[in-house]
């Protein structure tokens, strides 16, 4: 997610090179999570730019959550971020409930932020709904709340999905007010690092829809708790179209069940949806679907079997993020204690 990370620009000269991203810990991650997110971190943390990854809990609960499941679902997110290869001593791994300095530097921008900019943020229309005047008020504000998990660290890259990059605009625009409201350059401009298209993975039931926990049909999607079987069967069972592979990636137009199936390989196997076709056009799925079965069980298993030995450890969990909390703060604190003084706040 990170390969276009490079030196900052000008507006952010004097910052160490920083990338953060979160994952909201919504419990029953699947293949989308790992292609999307979670193996290009473990991918990037080996090229020196300083990483943070934070299951952010705070989010969670601008909707009801059974406080269990929450918990539950929190360690179960920091499992699939150490069996995909995040090594919380290379890269800061924690969750956000454990670093108040989130919470504090997010009622400062509460006061920066206008509501004309909240009012104009699609995620909040989109999850309200008709019933927006039932909805909690820190699902209408968390995207200070956002951009406090961010500009606590100083962080200068977000790697985000297209529907994100509204939320690292708004994170700019809060810092750019604050520093031109208090006459500083405290907070940097963070560029968002956008998700290459390939790692959009769609239904194995209708590649016309993404992957989601949500859909109904399990068969929908590989979790990333299945097991060998299992991730077998689901791509044995994908939904394909009577055509041979293409030859070149214009002859997927109009094929999304066979685009989603030749990205999930590229995607798997770090190559490209050429190469694939390169070697796989003019076959049919009788023979690519064995091979990509074959890839995912290869890729995937081992990290199912590493998820289920963590979750029977929860306490080696809880130490890791306790752990990863603490490095976290060492950031954190002094950032939220430079900005009570640029605002005036006295004891801080």
């Amino acid at each position: 997610m990170t390969e276009g990370v490079q030196t900052p620009p000008a507006a952010n000269a004097g910052f160490t090179p920083r990338v953060f991203s979160g994952i909201q810990p919504s419990g029953q991650l699947h293949l989308g999570n790992y292609l999307g997110a979670l193996k290009r971190f473990a991918d990037a943390q080996e090229r020196g730019v300083q990483s943070i990854y934070c299951m952010v809990d705070l989010h969670a609960i601008t909707v009801w959550q059974d406080p269990a499941d929450l918990r539950n679902a929190t360690r179960e997110l920091a499992a699939g971020f150490i069996a995909s290869g995040i090594d919380p001593e290379k890269s800061i791994l924690f969750n956000q409930s454990q670093v108040p300095e989130h919470a504090q530097l997010a009622w400062i921008f509460n006061c920066v932020a206008r509501l004309g900019w909240m009012n104009r943020m699609t995620q909040f229309k989109d999850k309200a709904g008709k019933n927006a005047e039932k909805a909690s008020l820190g699902l209408y504000a968390y995207p200070a709340l956002m951009a406090a998990d961010i500009l606590i660290y100083h962080a200068t890259h977000v790697p985000v999905g297209e529907d994100q990059k509204q939320h690292v605009e708004l994170t700019r625009d809060i810092a750019a007010k604050f520093n031109h409201d208090y006459g500083t350059d405290f907070f940097p401009m963070p560029e968002p690092v956008i998700e290459g298209a390939a790692t959009r993975v769609m239904s194995l039931r209708d590649g016309s829809k993404k992957m989601s926990k949500s859909d109904p049909s399990d068969a929908s999607r590989i979790n990333m708790t299945d097991d060998a079987d299992t991730i077998a069967a689901k791509i044995r069972k994908a939904k394909t179209d009577p055509d041979a592979l293409p030859s070149d990636a214009k002859g997927l137009d109009g094929r999304p069940e066979a685009r989603n199936l030749v990205n999930i390989y590229a995607a798997l196997s770090d190559s490209t949806v050429d190469a694939v076709l390169h070697e796989f056009g003019g076959q049919q799925f009788s023979a690519f679907k064995p091979k990509l079965s074959e890839l995912a069980v290869d890729r995937l298993a081992p990290i199912s079997t590493e998820m289920a030995h963590l979750m029977q450890h929860t306490d080696e969990i809880d130490a890791i993020l306790g752990r990863g909390a603490a490095r976290a703060r060492e950031i954190a604190t002094p950032v939220i204690k430079q900005t009570y003084e640029i605002v005036g706040l006295v004891g801080s």
